[in-house]
């Protein structure tokens, strides 16, 4: 290639790098989809995860034609560095692995794109342009979230019309975002305003104007949509985050009394993004005391910074200390940094925010860089073959032309390329095994069973897709449902058929191996136990030993979520079911104690009272029930029936009692689907066995039913 036109393919490289930047800043905040399972978070990864990936390529085949492996030194890097290995370490060691591992990607992938920001960002051109677009993407997000409101639909879809619609997902996380930005836009407003130049040219004036035009009318259409989103979000009951003294409570807990992993916990938490079991299983019994949150499940902590230190443990939160000394050493401050660390201390962050804060990070330094040679330059690794070792740094133009330069630059190449098709890879995998289990999900809602199963099925066969405990956990019930409706379709007192039978039995084998492989990846999710006790439960005069299966992972569940109330009622359900008594009622006074006035409970401690012929006692734990009820007609009209029917057999007068509260349906738990019985039983695998592989089902399999998949976190 001629000098020239190398030249002109390296000029290219820097403008198409800008110009790609540009567009992340513009698209990251307002793009979504409704192909992924997560409409909003999952597309925004996917999209800054590859267009990484690109400047990656890029920045490869740069080094290639200028022979020279050139990095932007700035005072974040090793703060960066450090958080992402920190982060790192926190998956590598996690509770659940692979779930964590997907989380990080992402978040290394934000990191990368700070150091993409600062390599690329040459001139004030360049500088100017990246703001521009970041505050673009602001106001467009803003546009969205303010039309909205005032009931103006821009998308197609019928998710979209709705009032407190979004692209980011969440008005807190909308009103963050554009928080953010603020005082960006009115950052390079300033200096505009307050320049005093006796010699300025006519052309610099109009110049200027138009910077703090365009500058202005970005920032005011920003403030109007983060008013909007604030005066949403503040309204009375919309805005439920985890109390402070939860947060510190449970970030403490997870660790220190992690047994078995007490240092490891210490260390590096329970791994990052998996604050959901730190949530089931540190949260104190006083948290049913609130009567607004008490059945709610947190996947994010009171802040972020309590969330580190629960999910990355002192090391996460060291480094990302590390970070916020380093901004807040650098002058002149910068204040949309400095805000948004500031709020990672008081309110909890979703990726889309801290994605922004990585941004912002990359759009500081690379402004620093125009203006301080001193602690933001360019070095150039330079091969050598030296005694003293094979790397060396240097400034001057001269090591250019040392020997092994164009080697170096060809590793280089070759490493950004490897790294982009293993990440890539990865990401694209992981993504379209997404897009097909939503489409299942799709299906399911248009109650086509069979189409289904088949996405489903397809889905796990993938390489990530193998290793999600949700699609497992989701396939389990799908499986369940298909035997339950195919075994529901044989006329009563008929027998199925041989082929039948055999795909009854094939499915149900299927629904134990998948919900028993969602536990074996995700042994510390309460709600993977949950489902595979519901499983053996439907089970029950089916299969061997379903009632002990289901009583062993109910109690497993309990171990995993010993504060929650509802746990017990489980296991005391699965009791009841088997007519052991005395055990139920254990399980109900349990979930009693844990949550004096949750109606339910003192309902299903009365009915297990009953049955025990305990008639008095039972009285006595539904005229509490109807003082916790007393405002909730329907449940209210239902426990009256029943103590007018004991007070009937006790000869008794009933009693009215005055009380403020109102309580969900009052109900025994009883299984979602019971498969017919079987004489002998059909032998089952238990919940510790091995998960093995099981045949296809036949092409016969085709009952509509819609399955009630579990939601995905």
């Amino acid at each position: 290639m001629q000098e020239q036109q190398r030249l002109e393919v390296i000029n290219y490289i820097e403008k198409a790098s800008i110009a790609i930047l540009g567009l992340l800043f513009i698209l990251f905040p307002v793009f979504f989809t409704n192909l992924t399972t997560d409409f909003f978070s999952l597309p925004k990864q996917a999209l800054l995860i590859f267009v990484t990936l690109a400047l990656i390529l890029l920045f490869g085949a740069k080094t290639v034609l200028t022979e020279k492996v050139r990095i932007r030194r700035t005072p974040f890097d090793l703060p960066v560095l450090l958080f992402l290995l920190a982060i790192l370490l926190s998956a590598v060691f996690s509770v659940s692995r692979f779930d964590s591992f997907v989380n990080f990607v992402p978040l290394l992938f934000a990191g990368l794109s700070f150091f993409a920001i600062t390599y690329n960002v040459k001139n004030e051109k360049s500088e100017v342009l990246l703001i521009l677009s970041l505050l673009t993407g602001g106001a467009l997000l803003s546009l969205i979230t303010v039309f909205s409101y005032f009931k103006i639909y821009v998308f197609p879809f019928d998710f979209t019309k709705v009032q407190n619609f979004t692209p980011s997902g969440s008005l807190l996380d909308t009103g963050l975002y554009l928080l953010f930005l603020l005082p960006l836009g009115l950052y390079f407003i300033s200096p505009f305003i307050f320049k005093r130049k006796n010699k300025e040219t006519g052309e610099e004036k109009k110049m200027d104007l138009t910077k703090i035009t365009g500058f202005a009318a970005l920032s005011i259409i920003i403030l109007i949509g983060l008013v909007i989103s604030l005066y949403s979000v503040l309204k009375p009951g919309v805005l439920q985050l985890l109390p402070i003294d939860s947060g510190f409570q449970i970030a403490f807990a997870a660790i220190s009394q992690d047994s078995g992993r007490t240092f490891q916990g210490l260390l590096f938490g329970s791994g990052y993004g998996q604050f959901l079991t730190d949530f089931t299983r540190f949260k104190q019994a006083s948290f049913n005391t609130n009567p607004a949150l008490w059945n709610l499940t947190f996947i994010r902590s009171s802040s972020f910074v309590l969330e580190l230190l629960a999910t990355a443990g002192l090391l996460g939160l060291l480094s990302f200390l590390f970070l916020c000394f380093k901004a807040l050493k650098e002058r002149p401050l910068f204040i949309p940094l400095i805000v948004s660390l500031a709020l990672s201390f008081v309110l909890p962050l979703s990726f889309f925010n801290i994605g922004l804060i990585f941004l912002l990070l990359g759009v500081y330094a690379g402004l620093k860089g125009l203006k301080d040679n001193q602690k933001y330059f360019d070095v150039e690794l330079a091969l050598v073959a030296l005694k003293k070792g094979f790397f060396a740094f240097a400034l001057d133009e001269g090591a250019s032309r040392k020997s092994g330069n164009k080697a170096l630059s060809y590793f280089v190449l070759g490493f950004c390329i490897v790294a982009a098709l293993a990440f890539g890879f990865f990401a694209y995998d992981y993504l379209s095994a997404n897009v097909v289990f939503q489409k299942s999900l799709v299906a399911a809602s248009q109650n086509n069973g069979q189409l289904t199963y088949e996405y489903q099925n397809q889905a796990l066969k993938t390489f990530t897709g193998r290793n999600v405990d949700a699609y497992h956990r989701i396939f389990s019930q799908t499986n369940l449902a298909l035997a339950n409706s195919l075994a529901s379709s044989v006329p009563q007192n008929a027998s199925p058929s041989a082929e039948t039978s055999q795909t009854i039995y094939t499915l149900v084998q299927q629904s134990i191996n998948a919900g028993r492989q969602a536990t074996t990846l995700a042994p510390f999710n309460a709600i993977n136990w949950q489902n595979l006790s519901s499983i053996y439960r439907s089970l029950i005069g089916f299969g061997q030993n379903a009632d002990s299966f289901a009583v062993l992972a109910a109690q497993q569940a309990v171990k995993l979520d010993p504060a929650n109330p509802q746990e017990y009622i489980a296991l005391g359900g699965i009791y009841y079911q088997l007519r052991l008594w005395d055990r139920a009622q254990e399980q109900f006074q349990q979930a009693v104690s844990l949550k004096p006035d949750f109606a339910n409970a003192y309902y299903n401690l009365g009915h297990a009272l009953q049955e025990k012929g305990d008639l008095r006692g039972a009285l006595a734990q539904y005229q509490t029930v109807r003082t916790l009820v007393l405002n909730d007609k329907a449940n209210l009209d239902k426990i009256d029936a029943e103590i007018k029917a004991i007070e009937a057999a006790l000869g008794q007068q009933a009693s009215q009692t005055q009380t403020t509260t109102a309580n969900e349906p009052l109900s025994i738990p009883t299984p979602s689907a019971t498969l017919p019985k079987q004489n002998p039983p059909v032998k089952i695998p238990g919940p510790s066995e091995t998960p093995t592989v099981t045949p296809t089902p036949a092409s016969s399999v085709t009952p509509e039913v819609t399955p009630t998949p579990t939601p995905l976190p």
